[in-house]
């Protein structure tokens, strides 16, 4: 009771706080983060007209007014896009703008100081997104709105968000809480949405421009470099870029030695068409590639006395899209879009001392259709429905090779070879108005999951067929109450739902704590989440604030199976756990003068195991960010300065201690002091330089294997046409 009575005082705060500084007069700052960039489905006309966003390299249009973070749209949500402002949940929009000022590596680091986002790395080449205390195969991870998650994701933090390229990127949507209703199984903590880039200027004539970009940083020595080119005709566009990455060994703040077998390199190309078929109808076809290679798993050279290396890790997508408007009152928003998707991951082991080295390759190729139609039923609201199919097919082979005699044996792969796994859902939203202030956002979904393999069961590794289905039905509601035209007090009760995997089901994979063998007695797991939030818009103050409640029932953990494989012990997975997560969340920023203003965001999140009355693991430690930000009048300046906060976190589980990436009593907390700042030259070329760490702290994020990087600058420049 007292935790709630402290959420409602933080929100009441907030709102007091709001409505003190909201009615002051506006002055000049637009900061790039903060840009408007919508997705727009199709244009009105085909008639030429003015470019609804600008030409790649223009600064955005800074105008005299403090333009809010709300205004915003979010396509994640569905067909429509929507104002961040009045959604009924906590979501954010990483926009593209902002990931350059950030200059990030790698896809993963464009989402850190988000609220309530760790980001969590196992190694350099890695990086698992924690949303609401959750990550790996609970958090779903989509591109261009198709799944990235497949059936093969583990158990616990992945790599896979690494596989986008942060150059292709137009802006990341970050919607937190179950969202099951829409994307069906995985989506329990949230959803992370990468929508990547098109040509700019469709429908407005013809052109051509192009760019090169590069971004330095001296801690690891790493150099990312991309060039893009774009070509606009009166119907149709062209974007199509090309990366390389090389990063060596990563130093650590204070007097910490260089950490070896972190460097890496890694190459990207994508290419997306866009074409007017008429008035109302547009073709996408979008083609991405990525791959990596030689990429170590630091914490097993450190901890394990063992080479891991990940080679390759590569990813193909091409897809097809069909959208329009304009078929009907029921209607009048529709899209179809048909994907392939192809993930190919190699691994080499070898332990020290021991000639034999493994070798594992897993590929999975999945097939997805999905049709999402949307249309205006008047006093019933408006409906949005569709219907999301995806197959997964997977091989994985292993060979054993004898490095003295290069004897090549077969070996156990890590899944039973050509497994299957197909999701099937069907869902409907309603976007309601119930009276003039007051909106309802509700939806149900069915899902039906089906799975076939043979795995080794057991300890005498029986080979045993099985099929597995799971089936649910998931709801949500949400509300969205207007106070004032800049105030909204909003409310969610939702339900997620996550099916056991193949990685739960079949696999036989070493882990930190032993061998995971298959179980395939699974069943799914489900949570229920309830929050409350107040969103304020104001001119000179914006903010979010939101408390909620997770009970996750079913969860699927790690249990001893009471022997050993080759010497180490195994584990299967049992439906065994309960948990509940109570948690806090709040961004904002405040007008303090002309061109001034102030930011930041802070989370926490309590996670409880209620079955083993102890902590839930890997749950983040309270953290947050506070910073000053400054631009000129015209846009072509800016310099920010922060300090980026973690709190110690030594509420441990059981699993935690026994954690080699962990601490023994837990991770210290620690604090940074950054600047960033930047600059035009001339029309054709920006240049940004950034001083991170500036106080050369020593800490580890939660649960990595790897050191956070020492002091570090970081250089970035672009050249455009």
């Amino acid at each position: 009771m007292a935790s709630h009575c402290r959420w409602f005082s933080g929100i009441l705060w907030m709102g007091l706080y709001a409505a003190a500084f909201g009615q002051q007069p506006a002055v000049a700052d637009r900061p790039l983060d903060e840009a408007t960039l919508p997705e727009v489905l199709v244009r009105p006309s085909l008639e030429p007209a003015e470019p609804e966003t600008p030409p790649a390299g223009t600064p955005p249009d800074f105008s005299p007014v403090f333009t809010s973070p709300f205004s915003r749209t979010l396509q994640t949500g569905g067909l429509d896009a929507k104002r961040v402002f009045d959604l009924p949940g906590l979501a954010t929009v990483r926009t593209r703008e902002r990931i350059e000022e950030m200059m990030p590596l790698t896809t993963p680091e464009a989402l850190q100081e988000e609220v309530g986002v760790l980001i969590q790395r196992t190694n350099l080449g890695g990086g698992s997104v924690f949303v609401r205390g959750l990550t790996g195969n609970q958090v779903l991870i989509l591109v261009d709105g198709i799944r990235l998650n497949n059936s093969t994701f583990r158990f616990g933090p992945n790599q896979y968000l690494n596989t986008i390229d942060p150059g292709q990127i137009e802006r990341i949507e970050v919607v937190r809480g179950p969202q099951a209703v829409l994307y069906g199984s995985d989506a329990i903590g949230g959803v992370v949405n990468v929508i990547t880039r098109s040509a700019d200027g469709i429908g407005c004539g013809p052109g051509v421009g192009g760019s090169f970009a590069q971004r330095f940083s001296s801690s690891d020595t790493g150099l990312y470099s991309r060039g893009n080119v774009e070509a606009t005709f009166r119907h149709s566009g062209i974007f199509a870029g090309g990366s390389y990455l090389d990063r060596n060994d990563l130093d650590p703040g204070g007097s910490a030695p260089r950490q070896d077998f972190t460097g890496y390199e890694q190459s990207a190309a994508d290419l997306k068409f866009d074409s007017m078929i008429d008035e109302q109808t547009m073709l996408t076809v979008g083609i991405q590639h990525f791959v990596a290679h030689d990429v170590p798993r630091t914490d097993k050279f450190v901890n394990s006395n063992e080479s891991f290396i990940f080679d390759p890790q590569e990813r193909d997508l091409y897809y097809l899209r069909w959208q329009g408007t304009g078929l009907g009152r029921v209607v009048d928003a529709y899209r179809i879009t048909a994907s392939f998707q192809r993930q190919q991951e190699g691994r080499r082991r070898q332990r020290f001392g021991d000639p034999t080295l493994r070798r594992f390759f897993d590929d999975v190729q999945t097939t997805g259709i999905e049709l999402m139609a949307a249309g205006d039923l008047g006093l019933l609201g408006r409906l949005t429905y569709g219907v999301q199919w995806y197959y997964d097919d997977i091989d994985s082979r292993r060979v054993d090779i004898d490095t003295n005699t290069s004897t090549v044996t077969p070996g156990r792969a890590a899944f039973p070879n050509d497994s299957r796994y197909s999701r099937l859902g069907f869902f409907l939203q309603d976007d309601l108005a119930l009276t003039e202030r007051l909106d309802f956002v509700g939806g149900v979904r069915y899902t039906s999951i089906d799975a076939g393999a043979t795995p080794l069961v057991g300890q005498a590794e029986t080979p045993t067929p099985i099929e597995p289905g799971f089936q649910d039905w998931t709801g949500s509601f949400g509300l969205v109450y207007e106070l004032s035209p800049c105030v909204h007090v909003v409310g969610t009760v939702s339900e997620g739902f996550r099916a056991p995997g193949l990685d739960d089901l079949t696999a036989l994979r070493a882990t930190n704590q032993g061998v995971d063998i298959p179980s395939p007695d699974l069943g799914p797991e489900t949570s229920w989440n309830y929050e409350v939030g107040l969103k304020t818009d104001f001119e000179r103050f914006q903010g979010q604030i939101f408390g909620f409640r997770t009970d996750l029932n079913d969860l699927i953990v790690r249990v001893p199976a009471g022997f050993q494989i080759d010497g180490t012990d195994a584990f299967v997975k049992r439906n065994v756990a309960r948990a509940e997560m109570d948690g806090l969340e709040l961004t904002g920023r405040y007008l303090v003068a002309e061109q001034w203003s102030l930011y930041g965001n802070f989370a926490y999140v309590l996670g409880r195991d209620l079955g083993q009355n102890e902590p839930m693991s890997r749950i983040p430690p309270a953290q947050g960010i506070f910073g000053l930000r400054w631009r000129d009048e015209c846009g072509s300046r800016w310099f920010e300065i922060y300090e980026w906060m973690a709190a110690r976190q030594d509420r441990l589980s059981a699993r935690d201690r026994d954690d080699p990436r962990i601490p023994a009593g837990g991770t210290a907390g620690y604090h940074t002091l950054n600047l960033r700042s930047g600059m035009r030259l001339g029309h054709n070329g920006k240049l940004t330089l950034g001083l991170e760490n500036i106080l050369d702290r020593h800490y580890r994020i939660h649960g990595s294997g790897i050191d956070a990087p020492g002091i570090t600058l970081t250089l970035g420049y672009e050249l455009f046409r």
